[in-house]
């Protein structure tokens, strides 16, 4: 089968490079190896898809740590307000919500794929199941690939948008490397990033399942005490450490584990000053004079947690028996908790891959391949990540209509 483009990977990068390059006239196949496109995108946010942020480029360059500045060109020309008129546009009415993230009105995620997926088969792209393999390389050229199947797809450029390694179920599962590696491209290591974290605190196992909303977390570096990252929201306990949405934005921030450890510092009542804390402690203290600790801890805790020896006193500790310098102590730990961080849960259970080809070996403008003509990359195969808030799917969408506009060489 010969195209002009060909598209490896069906996600929200490959199906945005699919239609781009579709709508500029070409002739576009796109091999995914699930029999449904964007299988990924349909289970993001829960399932509801934080499509993009409704910021500025500047405010999105932002949320990117590493090398940023290689999505400047990309984000400058599909910025987060392309991506909203782009789905609006397409019937899918969009909202905003804390920290300007956007979703579908509706909350579903298959709005987006949808979506997606009408734009580029409506655009006249054709789809076909199958695994790339290898790369057909000749003379430093790049002219299509071979399936698992040994079927031959030819192309006059091929974009890999195969995504990373997290959420293998989905498809991900580094092909991508693979297929720069036969192109001559340097992969950086790949790690996790958006990722629960793991902790040797034996009272994080035990309190399982307990989730903690309307807390603040901070991550604190343990070689400098320098605090990395700063968040306010949800927070779970699980069987390994901590996870949710907090737990999840802090782990972006912590990209040297596990060679350097972290610790989490867990504010309970982040809307109370120190002052206000000691105020209330104090009037908690006074309504049960002939009762213990833990009654007092549970006003301000969930039961479980209050009943963890981890405020400074025992819980079964009398009220009246509570010195000044404990109730200092209980105050401290309520908004300064430390939990201990080893290390991230496998890169398989990660939102997203951290690594991947060297961009220093791409155009930022074009996406194009500087080792092999004729192939170009998109999406999160690439050595870019985000923060969360929708910065990742923005850098799916921007560099997919990046390699869409370019690949074929009718740039527009």
């Amino acid at each position: 089968m010969n195209s002009d483009v060909l598209v490896i990977g069906a996600g929200a990068a490959g199906l945005m490079a699919a239609g781009t390059a579709a709508a500029r006239g070409l002739s576009v196949t796109v091999l995914e190896r699930n029999a449904r496109p964007a299988r990924k995108v349909m289970i993001t946010g829960k399932g509801r898809c934080n499509v993009t942020n409704r910021c500025t480029v500047a405010e999105c360059m932002e949320h990117i740590p590493g090398d940023g500045r290689f999505l400047y060109s990309a984000l400058s020309a599909f910025s987060p307000e392309d991506t909203i008129s782009f789905f609006e546009s397409r019937g899918v009415p969009l909202k905003t919500e804390r920290g300007n993230r956007v979703f579908p009105a509706s909350d579903k995620a298959v709005d987006i794929v949808d979506a997606l997926t009408a734009f580029a088969r409506q655009a006249g792209c054709r789809f076909v199941q199958g695994r790339a393999v290898q790369l057909l390389l000749r003379d430093g050229c790049c002219r299509g690939v071979r399936t698992e199947q040994g079927e031959t797809l030819t192309a006059c450029a091929v974009i890999v948008a195969t995504g990373g390694l997290s959420y293998p179920a989905t498809g991900s599962t580094g092909d991508g490397y693979e297929l720069a590696r036969q192109a001559g491209h340097r992969i950086v290591p790949c790690r996790a990033s958006l990722v629960p974290l793991e902790s040797p605190d034996p009272w994080c196992r035990r309190l399982q399942g307990l989730t903690l909303k309307n807390v603040e977390l901070k991550a604190r570096r343990d070689g400098d005490r320098k605090i990395v990252y700063t968040g306010f929201g949800e927070m779970l306990f699980t069987h390994f450490g901590v996870s949710g949405p907090l737990v999840l934005s802090a782990s972006a921030h912590m990209r040297d584990l596990p060679e350097q450890t972290y610790t989490l510092l867990l504010n309970c009542k982040p809307a109370l000053t120190p002052e206000q804390l000691d105020a209330r402690l104090l009037r908690e203290l006074a309504a049960r004079p002939a009762g213990q600790m833990l009654s007092v801890l549970q006003t301000l805790l969930p039961r479980a947690l209050a009943k963890e020896p981890l405020f400074g006193v025992d819980p079964a500790l009398p009220c009246a028996a509570l010195t000044k310098q404990q109730r200092r102590a209980v105050a401290a730990a309520l908004q300064q908790l430390p939990i201990r961080v080893t290390g991230t849960r496998p890169v398989e259970e990660a939102i997203v891959t951290a690594g991947g080809v060297c961009t220093a070996e791409v155009d930022a403008r074009t996406m194009r391949s500087k080792r092999c003509e004729g192939l170009y990359f998109a999406g999160e195969v690439l050595d870019v990540d985000a923060y969360t808030g929708g910065f990742n799917l923005q850098i799916a969408f921007c560099t997919g209509v990046a390699a869409g506009r370019s690949a074929g060489g009718k740039h527009t």
